[in-house]
């Protein structure tokens, strides 16, 4: 099911909490929560009921580790073997669904062979409830959390607000609050300020990302074609789709969260405010950051043991990060170039602050950081890394120049090929800039939903983005998918 579907929408949400404050109401505390991790699956197998055994299997096994390596502290060898055995099959199960026909492909192209590929569609939220049962099981092995009710260890990894693209959650700091006793009565404060951020997501998703999608796709199903000027739209338009529907996402997973009184942790902090590469991913999917950070580069001997390990762990991390997005080279390429580009920001701030700042003053190195970014982006979007190559290629203004004589010749800004008429054109000019403009000035809609207060204008202008995003659902009558849930 959709955030942005009318199925959610106007039936599911709504009946879920109604059911659950009357459930809380009358003190029939576990049937709530039972209520909520039923309605979580339900959610769940509403996309395809065939994997409903598949999360409840994972749930199930991780559960009894869990419960196993809390328990009456069993030998040292034999808790390092659950540890390892739990982490295993966690990761089996993602290998299998997510890279077993990557493999096989790669396989077939290296040594000509002909194994067939199993056509295995992903599981939906593999990804994500993967890495969130291993930091449980992790925890649990370092004692730092632990759960020996199953309901309440189902409803942590199932809560439908975050189950499907994050944030990856901790159990530690979900779990105290779904036992929280008053967090069963309603909280008009948190219910408005959750219904303001769900609204702000919906327009952010079906407003402008689904807008910019349309030139996006056209764009790279399409690189041999692409003049200059319509490969940089054509990366700019992904580049903000890609801000937008996951930023619309984490707004309504954590306004629709807040309505149950329950706080998410912050995963989405205007990242493309950032001035260099590691503020980057301290603002962008932060807990997929955190997750990577606690869980892999610490264990990997994080900055313990000199420069070259630091640089080899934060490697290492940056590669696996960017497998994680998905099964294709161009993931490779996105990951390592994250990581080589944090490799030398780091050898950057060795340099004293005064050279360092005079060479990249802010404006330089906000520049230098979203191009970085914003090329990134084209290889992780790409279908592959030859069309990857041709848009890069062609956003480089080489060959322009052609004589000393002729002087510098800038290439034609025609968006003619990729928008039929000038409103075409405009229209995605216009729709960039003001995406760039939000995205570098204007507040976080975090930022904004604590500011909120009663009053009259912000009913009305919620109420406003409310129906502009409804309308425009109800025209496009399907819904379309956030950009996270093939990941």
């Amino acid at each position: 099911m959709l955030f942005n579907s009318f199925a959610y929408l106007f039936l599911f949400l709504p009946f879920v909490l109604y059911v659950y404050y009357t459930l809380n109401r009358y003190r029939l505390v576990l049937a709530s929560r039972s209520w909520l991790a039923g309605a979580s699956l339900f959610f769940y197998g509403y996309w395809n009921p065939i994997y409903l055994p598949l999360i409840l299997g994972s749930i199930t096994v991780n559960f009894i580790i869990g419960k196993s390596l809390g328990g009456k502290q069993p030998g040292l060898i034999r808790r390092k073997t659950l540890l390892i055995g739990g982490v295993f099959f966690n990761l089996s199960l993602l290998g299998f669904f997510k890279y077993t026909d990557f493999l096989i492909t790669n396989v077939n192209q290296l040594n000509g062979a002909d194994f067939q590929t199993l056509n295995l569609v992903l599981p939906l939220a593999i990804s994500f409830f993967t890495f969130q049962q291993i930091a449980y099981i992790v925890d649990s092995y370092h004692n730092q959390g632990n759960e020996s009710d199953f309901i309440n260890y189902a409803l942590f990894v199932t809560f439908f607000p975050q189950l499907i693209a994050g944030p990856i959650v901790h159990h530690r700091e979900m779990t105290p609050q779904f036992k929280r006793l008053k967090n069963g009565r309603i909280n008009w404060e948190n219910l408005s300020r959750g219904f303001y951020l769900f609204c702000m997501g919906l327009f952010k998703k079906t407003i402008i990302a689904d807008s910019l999608a349309v030139w996006a796709n056209y764009g790279f199903s399409h690189p041999l074609t692409l003049n200059f000027a319509e490969a940089w739209m054509t990366s700019l338009s992904y580049t903000l789709q890609l801000y937008f529907d996951f930023s619309g996402y984490t707004d309504m997973a954590v306004g629709a969260a807040l309505m149950l009184n329950i706080k998410l942790p912050l995963n989405f902090d205007s990242p493309y405010k950032a001035l260099n590469i590691r503020d980057f991913w301290r603002r962008w999917h932060i807990t997929l950051g955190r997750f990577l950070r606690q869980y892999l580069y610490i264990p990997l001997g994080g900055n313990r043991k000199g420069d070259f390990h630091t640089q080899r762990n934060l490697l290492i991390t940056f590669l696996l990060g960017g497998v994680w997005h998905g099964a294709g080279w161009t993931f490779v390429v996105w990951g390592a170039l994250h990581g080589i580009g944090t490799l030398i920001h780091r050898q950057w701030q060795k340099m004293p602050p005064v050279i360092s700042n005079l060479v990249t003053p802010p404006i330089i190195a906000w520049l230098l950081t979203f191009n970085f970014i914003n090329a990134c982006w084209v290889i992780f979007r790409a279908a592959n890394l030859t069309d990857a190559y041709l848009i890069l290629k062609t956003m480089v203004p080489s060959g322009y120049f052609s004589s000393l004589d002729d002087g510098w010749h800038w290439p034609e800004f025609n968006l003619g090929t990729l928008f039929a008429g000038e409103a075409g054109a405009t229209k995605l000019i216009l729709t960039v800039v003001l995406g760039l403009l939000i995205c570098i000035f204007s507040p976080n809609s975090i930022t904004l939903h604590k500011r909120l207060t009663p009053k009259l204008a912000y009913a009305i202008y919620i109420t406003i983005i409310l129906c502009i995003s409804l309308v425009t659902m109800f025209y496009l009558k399907t819904p379309s998918e956030f950009l996270y849930f093939q990941f």
